[in-house]
């Protein structure tokens, strides 16, 4: 990558095989249309396979899950390169050619060698290792969901997206469950009545209290999924730097996160199946509250997304990655700026990661998405996460005694 030149040369170049992959992966999903929770699985599976081919060469952290013959002599750049590619094939096996030509040109630039030699095979193992690690994890379990209606009465045909995933085998936490936030707020309760008629007001496509910007903002964080964090991981990474084992490390901590926050939301989303704004500002005179109003033409700003409200995904996966990154390289890290298929044109920009983080759960109140309340509870949620698979996973290492002689 030619931006990658504002790095140290030598760094940026072995970086650049984690970052190449990942941006392969995200053009892949994003040709075939691929969802946020389908996406981040696969991320989650490319960036561990490539930290533990690389981490068995240099050794310097805990290891995921393989216990892989430490390597020293091994090129840890074959092997990355190798582990990324064997891990997309196996997920997108009609990309095959374009993804094997992107291995040639990366190991083109390798010197022959029998360390060259080692990683590739090395690459090869830490792939085939993870794909079994996660060849039973329940991300293709069926879809079954039941819709809620009586006998005889029409209920909306399509089918929400993503009730299977709660149930998948996550990558840090023990169930999907484990983070389970309570119930939302009663129907007659204080916070009820305030997020329920914040939104009407702010939410509403015709609304006449949302600034320009805030509407700009709405609209632009339509974006979901890895596409809305992943510019953020490559530009930290080059800001400090990071070789090819601590890049490598970063992205595969943010893609688990990421990936568990999915998982944590989707469980709850499905647990509580509470209703969204368009839902209930239509029927706003029947949950006893005369303080929330029905009105029945309202509408979002942009279409809902197709999966109960309660609690915001894309609030829970912003806070777990912008946490992981807080807690490995801080808050402040120098202007970072994303741009969204969403809001052509727009560049939003941040200097704060928890500013970055935040923005997301304003963003759901503008479209008409999601109620404040949710946004709070899953960027909680997100916290939790994030602080979890920093605390546990991919740890560095304590030297040894003899190396400390």
């Amino acid at each position: 990558m030619a931006t990658c030149a504002m790095a140290v040369a030598t760094m940026s170049a072995q970086a650049d095989i984690v970052m190449d992959w990942n941006a392969k992966a995200d053009a892949i999903a994003a040709d075939k249309q691929l969802g946020p929770s389908p996406h981040g699985r696969n991320l989650a599976l490319l960036h561990t396979a490539i930290f533990e081919a690389v981490n068995a060469v240099q050794g310097r952290y805990a290891p995921y899950r393989l216990s892989l013959v430490t390597e020293p002599d091994a090129s840890d750049e074959a092997a990355a390169a190798k582990a990324g590619h064997d891990i997309l094939v196996a997920l997108y096996p009609d990309q095959k050619e374009s993804l094997n030509a992107m291995l040639v040109r990366m190991l083109a630039g390798l010197d022959e060698s029998i360390a060259k030699t080692k990683g590739i095979e090395l690459g090869k193992r830490a792939a085939s290792g993870m794909l079994a690690e996660r060849k039973d994890d329940g991300s293709d379990a069926p879809e079954n969901y039941r819709p809620h209606t009586a006998p005889g009465s029409y209920v909306p045909t399509t089918i929400p997206l993503y009730s299977n995933i709660g149930r998948m085998k996550p990558w840090v936490m023990t169930s999907g469950a484990q983070f389970r936030p309570s119930p939302p707020p009663a129907l007659t309760s204080e916070t009820w009545t305030r997020d329920y008629n914040e939104i009407r007001e702010l939410g509403a496509r015709n609304s006449t209290v949302r600034t320009p910007e805030q509407t700009s903002i709405g609209r632009f964080w339509v974006l979901a999924g890895a596409r809305s964090y992943n510019p953020i991981l490559r530009q930290v990474a080059m800001a400090k730097d990071m070789d090819l084992l601590d890049c490598a490390r970063l992205y595969a901590l943010t893609a688990m996160a990421g990936s568990d926050a999915q998982i944590a939301v989707f469980e709850a989303k499905y647990t509580y199946g509470f209703w969204r704004p368009i839902t209930a500002i239509r029927n706003g005179d029947l949950g006893g509250n005369p303080a929330t109003p029905r009105d029945g033409g309202w509408l979002p700003l942009s279409d809902t997304p197709l999966h109960p409200e309660y609690p915001c995904a894309h609030c829970i996966t912003s806070s777990a990655v912008a946490t992981v990154l807080t807690l490995l390289v801080g808050n402040e890290v120098g202007e970072l700026s994303l741009t969204s298929v969403t809001a052509p044109g727009v560049v939003r920009k941040w200097t704060r990661l928890s500013d970055y983080a935040d923005e997301a759960v304003s963003a759901r109140i503008y479209a008409g998405f999601h109620y404040r309340f949710s946004g709070e509870v899953g960027q909680a949620m997100g916290r939790q996460i994030g602080e979890l698979t920093v605390r546990t996973q991919l740890r560095p290492r304590l030297p040894s005694v003899e190396a400390a002689r």
